[in-house]
């Protein structure tokens, strides 16, 4: 691979075969109308239909098309910092192979890119195909997250969007386990703009995200970047203790003075049901903290190459 380029395009595909060709020669048009010094670099995440025999003849025609081929799924997250320890051109663009981050939008990212901005993110102003809850609970996320963290976290945006090759080197230095690059993007600081697009629907198949990988992403970005759960969890436990402390009196103010004993199997239940409650989710939300450590620390490699025709030092870690 070349290492003088003006821009690299880094996508993750899983199960994408029906939408690759397109994707491919709508990103070819878009990028050869700016420059000829381009390279793409498709991180097959462990697909399951043929979507890597389809880049591997796609990348036999084209010497600017690469392939990085895991050996097994190892998330969409972990797919973009693959491609990024492989892009060396000038500027990168993260983006997903479903076509809902339209390739014709690249140039007006490249344009702000040469006003000077070195992040220049695609802001949705509008979200096709999506259902009424994922669009609730993305919005109410992402707003919940901004007010958690210290720095600025860009709302209605995705990983789609354009970097300078300085930040990418400052991302393949973030060593962490548990990714979660728009937040690591936003951390970096930098000089950051934005500009508005529409997302389309998917045209072919069904998304790789669950709602239950969305929740893992989710916990992977608050864990990342803040530590307010750990504070609310012991205010939360500070707050009951001092009513349980209240209780206590009333309790024993109420038996000799008031000549009233409390009882009641009812309330003994409710109030050990409510503790007992708290006290799981207070070790649920301290055992993440300690997973994400537990998984700095085991030194595996973050990703595993199976193939590739990048003609490079492969890296792993």
């Amino acid at each position: 691979m070349q290492n003088e380029k003006d821009i690299s395009v880094v996508i993750p595909i899983y199960n994408e075969q029906e939408t690759i060709p397109e994707l491919y020669q709508r990103l070819t048009a878009s990028l050869s109308s700016m420059t000829n010094a381009y390279e793409l670099i498709f991180v097959n995440d462990g697909s399951k239909d043929r979507s890597l025999e389809v880049l591997m003849d796609i990348a036999e025609n084209d010497d600017k098309v690469f392939y990085i081929n895991f050996s097994r799924n190892f998330g969409h997250q972990i797919a973009l910092s693959a491609g990024l320890e492989f892009s060396k051109a000038k500027c990168t663009v993260l983006m997903d192979g479903d076509l809902q981050d339209p390739p014709e939008l690249i140039p007006k990212l490249y344009d702000k890119y040469q006003e000077g901005y070195e992040v220049v993110y695609a802001k949705r102003q509008s979200r096709d195909g999506e259902t009424w809850l994922k669009k609730t609970t993305a919005k109410i996320f992402y707003r919940s997250f901004k007010k958690m963290t210290p720095f600025d976290i860009p709302l209605d945006t995705g990983d789609f969007r354009l970097i300078d090759q300085k930040v990418v080197l400052a991302l393949n230095k973030m060593t962490e386990r548990s990714k979660f690059l728009r937040g690591q993007i936003a951390w970096l600081g930098f000089r950051q703009t934005f500009v508005l697009f529409d997302r389309e629907s998917r045209k072919h198949g069904v998304t790789g995200y669950s709602y239950g990988k969305l929740l893992k992403l989710a916990l992977d970005g608050v864990t990342s970047f803040s530590d307010k759960p750990l504070l609310i969890v012991s205010r939360m436990g500070f707050l009951i203790s001092f009513f349980s402390f209240l209780v206590i009196l009333y309790a024993i103010f109420s038996h000799f003075v008031l000549k009233h004993t409390i009882t009641g199997w009812t309330s003994l239940i409710i109030s050990s049901m409510f503790i007992g409650g708290i006290q799981l989710l207070s070790i649920g939300v301290i055992g993440e903290y300690i997973s994400r450590i537990n998984n700095n620390t085991r030194e595996r490699p973050l990703f595993i190459i199976q193939d590739t025709n990048i003609k490079s030092e492969i890296k792993v870690e």
